[in-house]
């Protein structure tokens, strides 16, 4: 791909659009977890140290195309001027006159636009309103690598204004460390995968079976697997339209002689989620799974210290609720202790690798969900195709 980084753009005394990823949790006005916002300040900091202007843009949750205090990116601005230590302006839209005209004036440096999602043209990419913001800017700079598969103004339309174009420190480096995995990940190479479905999987398993050395499966989605082979699983998620499909990945991972590891125990309670024990092999009728028991976790542990590579997508049980959460940080800490590039994506699964405390040892956490999967499948995203030259 021939993709600009911004280091290889002149932005001197020019006003320069950043498109950033800051559909972050926020409660009570404040935001609760900072990880997305975080990973962009480089770039804007980059930008801030030598552009005339710093336009930053983001969408933020699904407000359906109308203005709402609710979804007001206010809280982010509070976020990002305390975390650059100096003033930025929230601008009471995305487009229009009030804008621009802020946009003109020497002052203020910095101006964080209003949530992009209040237009409902942002999500249909419509050529006026990509033009619209394009307007604003002389420079555009694409660092919402977690948007990157969404075809809207903001990420696809508005790019194709401008000849100087490039992709920001943070998406260049997503690109970067995925990039690796579809072309020459380091061997071993395994993955890890958790979360609720298989639905949700199935293009990266189909892709990653032709790559990986050994596949991890834990969440919800291994009782589908489970009970694909026979397994009793209680009550606990399964997909049945997927058990058929379960068994084929399954076959195909065997059949290419890829270690293919579900869970043997496994943490359970009552339909109430109470009640919690661990149990070995099959699940009683009335319990369901919630978490992969501690020999589960030594077996996957293992495998990971084989690894020189490892990608994780998906939490391995309900880790939110701590008598669930012991498998899921487990498998933390020993990615974190172990010598492979560990690349984490989604998430719920970077929230669970800051609750177990060892964000600082992950060499990469992806801010992306659906792009990070879908680039692994191979799939072509549009904000990214919009950078390139």
């Amino acid at each position: 791909m021939a993709i600009r980084k911004i280091d290889e753009l002149n932005i001197k005394d020019k006003r320069v659009f950043v498109r950033v990823d800051f559909n972050v949790p926020i409660e009570q006005g404040r935001v609760t977890e900072p990880h997305r916002i975080d990973s962009a300040l480089p770039t804007i900091r980059l930008v801030l140290s030598s552009a005339k202007k710093v336009i930053i843009a983001s969408h933020l949750g699904r407000p359906g195309g109308k203005k709402s205090a609710e979804w007001s990116l206010a809280p982010v601005r509070d976020y990002v001027e305390q975390a650059l230590a100096t003033p930025v302006t929230l601008a009471p839209d995305c487009i229009g006159a009030e804008v621009e005209a802020l946009v003109r004036e020497p002052h203020p440096k910095i101006i964080l636009l209003e949530n992009l999602r209040f237009h409902k043209e942002e999500e249909k990419n419509d050529l006026d309103f990509s033009r619209a913001l394009a307007s604003l800017a002389d420079v555009y700079v694409n660092d919402a690598f977690g948007a990157a598969h969404r075809a809207h103004a903001s990420t696809a339309g508005m790019a194709s204004f401008f000849h100087e174009k490039a992709a920001g420190l943070l998406l260049f480096k997503e690109l970067e460390y995925l990039g690796r995995i579809l072309s020459s990940p380091e061997r071993p190479f395994i993955t890890i995968l958790g979360g609720a479905k298989v639905s949700d999987k199935i293009g990266i398993l189909q892709t990653l079976l032709s790559k990986v050395d050994a596949l991890l499966i834990g969440g919800g989605m291994a009782y589908t697997f489970l009970k694909a082979r026979g397994a009793g699983v209680g009550k606990s998620l399964v997909e049945e339209e997927r058990l058929t499909l379960a068994l084929e990945i399954a076959a195909q991972a065997e059949a290419r002689g890829i270690p293919f590891l579900l869970p043997v125990d496994h943490v359970v309670a009552d339909t109430a989620k109470k009640n919690p024990s661990t149990v070995e092999g099959d699940i009683p009728p009335d319990f369901l799974g919630l978490d992969i028991g501690p020999k589960t976790a030594d077996q996957f542990s293992t495998e990971i210290r084989k690894a020189r590579m490892a990608l994780w997508n998906g939490p391995l049980g309900m880790f939110e609720v701590n008598e669930f959460s012991r498998g899921t940080i487990s498998i933390a800490k020993t990615l974190a202790e172990s010598r492979a590039i560990s690349i984490v994506a989604g998430g719920d699964t970077v929230a669970a690798i800051t609750k177990a405390g060892v964000e600082e040892k992950i060499t990469h956490l992806s801010t992306g969900g659906g792009a990070t999967l879908e680039f692994l499948e191979g799939r072509k995203l549009p904000g990214i195709q919009a950078l390139e030259t």
